[in-house]
């Protein structure tokens, strides 16, 4: 055997480019599996991108809970309503930030700092976690200030906070999110991070804004659609994955190399969102599913079926209070090519996200080299693909030995699923 063999450069040679589509979804295959050299033998295991930062994760709970904490009870419990165990989400962005920080040479720290509102933080690895804390914060408030909104009555599977507690509430709770998230970003002592977060939650508003006073010729674009798509979605990874650069010192090409990343990756992912909105279940997605469509906004698959049938911009500009135009409006979608068309889209964006952590500075640290199949497995591999597979074994496991027949609702969830 040759005795320069090294088994994480090895990996992390053989699993950049595989990138494949897996069930209809953005998937990387061979990102997938972590290749170890054993006596002489080759052994894949499948890797889990939030066993990487797992305990981490489990803190940043602990945290957010303590920092969102009120003198006032009613918006004690209004602030901590998405972050109570068991309604916390994918936590989707604090994971991607707090490996982008491994993978710029920032070991994980054996012992975790304590948590101060409003101290200073004396490790980089530190100063990281709570710019995933804050970005965590920024996108709760964004989702309640959204929901009222769109007067949504769910979120995550239950009750939205507007539904539960109405929308006063939930519009100072947002408020209040946001004010803590200021006051930890402000103990960082950094300008220019405190900047890239301001510039956030501005173009939340903005991108917030763009969609509820488009025109008609803007609201059929798919350039003013993809802008709005950045403002609301990718700014706030795109913009955090650079901060986290800037504080583990990085050059300033590195740091737009982590925003490329983060760009993109949000990019991709509000893509694929928009596919689970017409092919997902209402229990996958925990929120209904159509809601986009049904709340008269117009996203890819549908911008995209216009480019095939024309005839489709007339009904967009009519609008789809009447149910008979969402109706017509997802026949000319299922005889087009809109969905495979965004797929295609998305897999773009995650290429390109690939490419930016292909570039990032290489290390001689086996930890940090062995990351990088669970960067690329956040790129490509849409996060709420395991949810429905879960929830499909599960179904299928209650009627094994059963002489039930599936309900139409666990029909429809393995139609989806397949």
């Amino acid at each position: 055997m040759d005795s320069s063999y090294h088994p994480a450069k090895f990996q992390l040679k053989n699993v950049k480019r595989s990138l494949v589509f897996s069930k209809g979804l953005p998937a990387l295959y061979s990102s997938r599996y972590q290749i170890h050299h054993q006596s002489s033998s080759i052994v894949e295991d499948e890797l889990d991108p939030f066993s990487m930062v797992a305990d981490e994760l489990s803190l940043l709970g602990n945290n957010l809970r303590e920092m969102v904490e009120a003198e006032v009870p009613k918006l004690a419990s209004a602030a901590e309503y998405f972050f109570k165990m068991g309604v916390e989400g994918k936590r989707f962005r604090p994971t991607v930030l707090l490996l982008m920080s491994t993978a710029l040479n920032l070991p994980i720290p054996k012992a975790p700092p304590p948590i101060e509102l409003g101290g200073t933080f004396t490790t980089d690895r530190s100063r990281q976690q709570r710019i995933a804390e804050i970005t965590e914060m920024i996108h709760v408030a964004s989702l309640l200030h959204d929901d009222v909104l769109d007067d949504a009555d769910t979120r995550r599977g239950i009750g939205s906070l507007n539904f539960v507690m109405g929308n006063k509430l939930a519009v100072l709770a947002g408020d209040f999110l946001l004010s803590r998230a200021c006051v930890t970003l402000a103990s960082l002592k950094n300008t220019e991070v405190v900047s890239l977060l301001a510039k956030v939650v501005e173009h939340l508003v903005t991108g917030e804004t763009m969609q509820m006073t488009t025109t008609s010729d803007q609201r059929c674009s798919m350039e003013y659609y993809m802008q709005k798509t950045y403002y609301k979605t990718a700014s706030l990874i795109s913009n955090s994955c650079k901060a986290i650069a800037i504080l583990a010192g990085q050059t300033a090409e590195v740091a737009m190399l982590a925003f490329e990343y983060g760009k993109n990756l949000g990019l991709a992912f509000q893509l694929i969102d928009d596919v689970l909105d017409f092919t997902g279940t209402s229990a996958s997605l925990g929120k209904g599913s159509l809601s986009d469509i049904r709340h008269g906004i117009v996203t890819a698959p549908i911008l995209f079926a216009m480019e095939e049938f024309p005839q489709l911009r007339a009904i967009v500009d009519e609008g789809f209070e009447n149910p008979e135009n969402v109706d017509l409006a997802l026949e000319y979608l299922g005889k087009s090519q809109g969905i495979q068309r965004t797929r295609e889209l998305a897999m773009k964006h995650a290429n390109l996200a690939a490419t930016a952590i292909d570039s990032l500075p290489e290390s001689d640290d086996e930890e940090v080299v062995s990351l990088t199949p669970y960067m690329y497995d956040y790129v490509l591999k849409n996060v709420r693909e395991p949810e429905i597979l879960k929830q499909l074994r599960e179904e299928m496991a209650s009627m094994r030995g059963s002489q039930m027949q599936w309900s139409p609702d666990q029909v429809d969830t393995c139609l989806q699923c397949l």
